[in-house]
């Protein structure tokens, strides 16, 4: 039971003990112990302001990347777009052109065919003229085979013509 209703005497002596240990800290110990625990204190809100910073800092950056980002996209969309523009140009050019083209060279064969049509017609004509020629020349033999009736056949020729 000494342990739970400690005496007279040593509760002065604790006193006097804890008095000690509480001088020879305060003396000695504490303003060590107080100047740690300020550049602890400091340290430690120097860390979280660079902490704070950095946080600033990386949502600048991420605001930065994401700015360069979309001018990157724009750039792109841009590049793409003049790429489409640039492309259909050619497209329409290319189809004039063979429009162009298809139509001289249309032209060109209506031409040679009127010219080879032409050239055909008048080989025809000749060739009727030729064999009309030749049949003439055959039925007038046969009918003028003798000299008198070549002889009357010209000169009523003569007389048709002079008329006309």
């Amino acid at each position: 039971m000494s342990l739970i209703n400690p005496g007279f005497g040593l509760v002065i002596w604790m006193t006097i003990a804890f008095g000690i240990v509480l001088f020879v800290l305060a003396k000695y110990a504490w303003k060590p112990i107080m100047s740690a625990l300020k550049e602890r204190e400091a340290s430690i809100e120097e860390s979280l302001q660079a902490a704070e910073k950095a946080r600033e800092a990386m949502q600048d950056l991420k605001l930065d990347n994401e700015k360069l980002l979309r001018e990157a996209k724009d750039e792109r969309d841009a590049l793409l777009k003049e790429a489409r523009n640039i492309k259909e140009s050619i497209i329409e050019e290319a189809k004039e052109k063979a429009n162009t083209e298809a139509s001289n060279i249309i032209d060109s064969a209506k031409e040679r065919i009127e010219h080879e049509k032409n050239a055909a017609v008048v080989e025809i004509k000749n060739l009727i003229a030729q064999n009309a020629i030749a049949i003439a020349e055959k039925v007038l033999r046969d009918e003028l085979k003798d000299k008198k009736d070549q002889m009357d056949y010209i000169n009523k020729l003569l007389k048709e013509t002079s008329l006309n």
